[in-house]
């Protein structure tokens, strides 16, 4: 395995890659801290990919995301038995998930199995909805499909701040804040995840019924920040957040999306606030 600091850039550069949006507010972080989000991040985009990977059969990803749950939560993570695990696919899966043993060895020690855990819960529940094919029938459907994907990372983050800054915040605002995201994204992905087959609008619910999801859950993290007293966490948890409400903006006057000017703008303006 790499030293662990060219790993750190190295990390730091797939970041850049996967998530420009990420990236950005994880640099206002403090430099423990940082690694510890950034590794967290790269791990759940590991097995996202795989999840969503379009090359890969539906048993395929079962096999996948069930076995690396399963060495997530063993005392200590095998990189050699991760690499034999996905050698078969990897002339198609991307670095990202071939890479996951170097992205727990960035993570700081004693935040470790912090991460570990919350991957697995997340990779065991992706697994499960693989199985059912992303049919999501009800509201509670749609609720257990976005803390799995998303609401997981809010309880993980907010498990961080606590031990990096002692702070307390609800863990149900913390599931709300990832909700809320992950809704948008559905609204933004709708007809794309149509033509692949994929239903995340539970049963009789119309576009109207998705935003008023999504709005409620933003309203539930903007009051989640509310309890956040470190400007440095603020900043990271403010521009994600900023970011989702003026996309469903955009969303609800007929736009597909927010223009980068309109991106770069909201950086700039959330980091005046603060």
């Amino acid at each position: 395995m790499r030293e662990v600091t060219a790993l750190q850039k190295e990390a730091m550069d797939m970041l850049k890659k996967t998530s420009r949006t990420f990236y950005i507010p994880i640099t206002f972080l403090e430099p423990k801290l940082k690694k510890a989000v950034a590794s967290a991040y790269l791990c759940m985009r590991a097995i996202d990919e795989i999840e969503d990977h379009e090359a890969l059969g539906s048993q395929e990803k079962q096999q996948l995301l069930l076995a690396t749950s399963k060495m997530l939560v063993t005392t200590e993570f095998d990189t050699k038995e991760y690499e034999q695990l996905v050698e078969p696919f990897k002339e198609i899966l991307p670095e990202v998930s071939l890479r996951l043993g170097d992205w727990l060895a960035i993570c700081p020690t004693d935040l470790v199995e912090k991460v570990k855990e919350s991957t697995s819960e997340m990779a065991e529940g992706m697994a499960n909805w693989v199985e059912k094919n992303w049919q999501v029938k009800t509201k509670e459907d749609l609720d257990e499909y976005t803390y799995y994907v998303a609401g997981l990372v809010g309880v993980m983050l907010s498990d961080l701040w606590k031990w990096n800054s002692d702070i307390d915040t609800d863990r149900d605002l913390a599931i709300a804040y990832g909700r809320g995201l992950q809704a948008v994204n559905i609204l933004r992905n709708k007809d794309e995840d149509s033509e692949r087959g994929v239903q995340f609008f539970p049963e009789g619910w119309t576009r109207e019924d998705m935003f008023h999801y999504a709005e409620g859950n933003l309203a539930k993290a903007d009051e989640y920040i509310k309890s956040i007293n470190r400007k440095s966490i603020v900043l990271f948890c403010k521009l994600p957040l900023a970011l989702a409400h003026k996309t469903l903006k955009a969303l609800k006057s007929g736009k597909e999306k927010m223009t980068r000017a309109e991106v770069e703008a909201t950086v700039e303006e959330v980091q005046a606030e603060v």
